[in-house]
């Protein structure tokens, strides 16, 4: 019997439920192929058991390997350079802008603090649609509310996204 190879019928049907193009298109130039299908599983392993804690992850990861190797592959994933911010979320933002915003249109951002599990977060937002699509963040090594310093240096780290649109900045204050 020959076994014929369905990896890229299986691949390319995954592909299309868990990501949408336009990321499926950044990935594909940031990863290597091995990288991406490894992803692929990831994604569909959390999508499975709901749950992004590395350990119930590596427990649930389908390979031939003790647990403490998926886990410690799963760390060394992460920890590679593509996970960064400004290297895998903002071309990602820049794309979705210019596909949906024409230029010169005013984009309105939400500027807004908020604490999450304890963590005390700055967070910068592209309003549409009636909803906060985010795009920054930074976590303060403070409790409480933000001052005017760091509120520029997160709009600062973000404002190069919308160089050819008008923009407006919506806070509470």
């Amino acid at each position: 019997m020959v076994e014929k190879d369905r990896s890229i019928i299986v691949n390319k049907t995954y592909q299309m439920i868990m990501l949408p193009k336009l990321y499926q298109k950044h990935l594909q130039n940031l990863l290597s192929e091995s990288q991406l299908l490894f992803l692929y599983l990831i994604i569909n392993v959390i999508q499975d058991i709901k749950n992004v804690k590395i350990e119930k992850i590596a427990e649930s990861l389908p390979l031939p390997i003790l647990f403490n190797s998926r886990r410690k592959k799963l760390q060394r994933f992460f920890s590679l350079p593509i996970f960064e911010i400004k290297e895998l979320w903002f071309p990602i933002i820049r794309e979705w802008i210019f596909q949906t915003f024409s230029k010169k249109t005013i984009i309105y951002l939400a500027i807004d603090r908020t604490n999450w599990n304890n963590k005390n977060l700055l967070i910068i937002s592209v309003i549409y649609k009636k909803r906060a699509i985010p795009v920054y963040f930074k976590r303060l090594s403070k409790f409480g509310s933000s001052n005017f310093s760091e509120q520029k240096e997160v709009i600062s780290n973000i404002i190069e996204l919308f160089i050819d649109y008008k923009v407006v900045i919506l806070g509470d204050r």
